[in-house]
């Protein structure tokens, strides 16, 4: 991390790092305090651009949209509402980036999880663990491994709407209401598509594991 992000204030403030996403925000926006932006930036650069990578399957694509989304923060910070949290707005004008990016893009090529990094693995088997398979036998107990591997596939197999969802619920950590505010939906949407996408999921793996008996 950049020493001078640590640095106390001389007003005798805590040092940049312990504050609160929003504490920063608002100080950029009110004293132009780039040591604050900054500080945002570092915060979330790995954990957004690992959002839009599997959001627009394409690492070119993806850092495009991570630039455009810090500029549209740099940019609007005067409109971030005191009171509002962070993390789900950061995520919204992220979300609008990269639906902008597919637009101009015009490939709309599919997501491949195939190539996430081992840090994912374990919401990889979050989702998993929600498949329910009734198949008897040897295929009834699929070794981890390849559970986790299906399961990428599948989920970039969902159509969009239902595959976005997952990404931000289930990836991203986003609450309902978190994800509801990023997707601009209400939450009895969110929770209706998690519910449909684990549907679909569960019955895509029940039959693929069926069809290997």
């Amino acid at each position: 991390m950049n020493a001078t992000l640590n640095m106390t204030r001389t007003n005798g403030q805590p040092q940049l790092s312990e504050w609160s996403d929003e504490e920063l925000l608002l100080d950029f926006r009110k004293t132009g305090n780039r040591l604050a932006f900054d500080q945002l930036v570092h915060r979330y650069e790995k954990e957004l651009f690992s959002y839009l990578r599997r959001y627009l399957g394409d690492a070119e694509m993806a850092e495009d949209a991570f630039q455009a989304t810090f500029l549209q923060l740099y940019l609007k910070a005067g409109q971030f509402e005191e009171g509002r949290k962070f993390r789900p707005w950061l995520y919204a004008v992220a979300t609008n980036q990269a639906i902008d990016a597919q637009r101009k893009d015009k490939r709309h090529r599919a997501i491949s999880l195939d190539r996430q990094g081992k840090g994912e693995e374990g919401d990889a088997g979050k989702l998993a663990d929600l498949l329910i398979s009734e198949t008897p036998g040897p295929q009834a107990n699929v070794n981890e491994f390849e559970r986790r591997d299906w399961i990428r596939q599948a989920v970039a197999d969902l159509p969009e709407l239902l595959r976005v969802v997952i990404n931000v619920v289930y990836y991203q950590g986003l609450k309902y209401r978190e994800a509801a505010e990023v997707l601009g939906l209400p939450i009895g949407t969110i929770k209706s598509r998690v519910h449909t996408a684990i549907a679909k999921l569960n019955e895509s793996w029940k039959r693929s594991h069926t069809e290997q008996t």
